[in-house]
């Protein structure tokens, strides 16, 4: 099983946030705090590093003990150009990602995804399919495909998961959810 001192936490929050306003997500409120910290309750305990491939280097996530890491492309490529980000900072063999808007995470889901890693790591599926996003990966094979990816105009992260040697780890019959639009925070949120 991969140990913790071999990975790095990837929270993936650049987006642009359009269907909430163009709000940057990490900050929209759910459940009494911002989406990254919870975030960050979902994937307690120690890891090598954590980083966050955010809009802009805003100070708020140093207080929380995240690095700041902006995407390396001009305007906006995409989940891909982020983990592509992440990838090209982490200095260990291991990066997990995590979108910051994602819901209803099971427990333990680390040291789970540690334990189930193959050749060039891990994603998850659910009840709705794939969530490419979510997933343990070998830093060297995302420094490898992801940039090749984004050359040949490629930025589907399904794309990225179907050239990798990677397992699955199916969560079904659980359900993430995305936080992507007002309607998916029922109790409101506070932007």
């Amino acid at each position: 099983m991969t140990g913790r001192d071999a990975i790095t936490l990837g929270i993936l929050a650049g987006g642009r946030g359009q269907r909430l306003g163009g709000r940057d997500k990490a900050w929209v409120r759910h459940r009494g705090a911002p989406l990254v910290e919870n975030i960050l309750m979902a994937f307690p305990g120690a890891f090598a590093e954590r980083l966050v491939s955010a809009r802009a280097d805003d100070p708020r996530f140093g207080r929380l003990g995240l690095r700041v890491v902006l995407d390396r492309r001009e305007d906006f490529a995409g989940p891909l150009a982020a983990i592509e980000a992440l990838a090209a900072a982490c200095t260990t063999p291991w990066l997990l990602t995590v979108p910051v808007d994602l819901d209803r995470l099971p427990e333990g889901l680390t040291e789970t995804l540690a334990a189930a890693v193959e050749d060039d790591g891990v994603v998850v599926t659910d009840a709705e399919g794939l969530q490419p996003l979510l997933g343990l990966w070998r830093c060297a094979a995302l420094r490898e495909h992801a940039g090749h990816m984004l050359d040949a105009g490629e930025s589907a992260a399904r794309r990225l998961v179907a050239r990798l040697r990677v397992a699955r780890l199916d969560l079904s019959p659980r359900r993430l959810q995305n936080l992507n639009s007002p309607h998916d925070f029922p109790e409101g949120y506070d932007p």
